[in-house]
């Protein structure tokens, strides 16, 4: 038998899901239109702004939650532009290893400053309720909290 406080509770999960699939929107259609400024289509530009060091193609595919044969295309796509290279594991030389070039790093810099940049405008917050926020979301995630903040203390 469900009490009036678990109706209350489950109102706000779902108002909760709702304000997070909006805000998860709004980041999608900013990082989209940063990328489209760079002429990168919406996957090409996930998989740049997400390496950080080579990486298996098996990876990106988990990455974009997507099956491996798809992430061939990207890699092509992001191989013709000269923004990353195919090299293979040195343990297995049949698993290849995405690597960025310079070009790839320069554009990837790009991008991740075009996207914090329009990310800072959206939680547009006192820095307090940021890192409030911050922490509640990791919280929900099943992380652990965020290192104390030296800026603060």
């Amino acid at each position: 038998m469900s009490t009036q406080a678990d109706a209350g509770t489950d109102e706000v999960a779902v108002e909760l899901s709702g304000l997070v699939f909006e805000v998860t929107g709004r980041l999608r259609a900013q990082f989209n239109a940063a990328a489209a400024e760079l002429d990168l289509p919406p996957a090409q530009a996930l998989v740049l702004v997400n390496l950080s060091a080579p990486a298996p193609m098996r990876h990106l595919a988990d990455w974009l939650s997507c099956e491996p044969s798809n992430v061939t295309g990207i890699v092509d796509g992001l191989e013709r532009r000269g923004l990353v290279t195919r090299r293979p594991a040195a343990g297995d030389r049949r698993v290849k290893h995405v690597v960025l070039t310079e070009t790839g790093e320069r554009r990837r810099d790009r991008l991740r400053s075009s996207s914090q940049a329009l990310a800072s405008t959206l939680f547009a917050l006192p820095g307090s309720d940021q890192r409030h926020l911050r922490d509640l979301l990791a919280r929900v995630l099943g992380r652990p909290p965020a290192e104390a903040d030296t800026a603060t203390t």
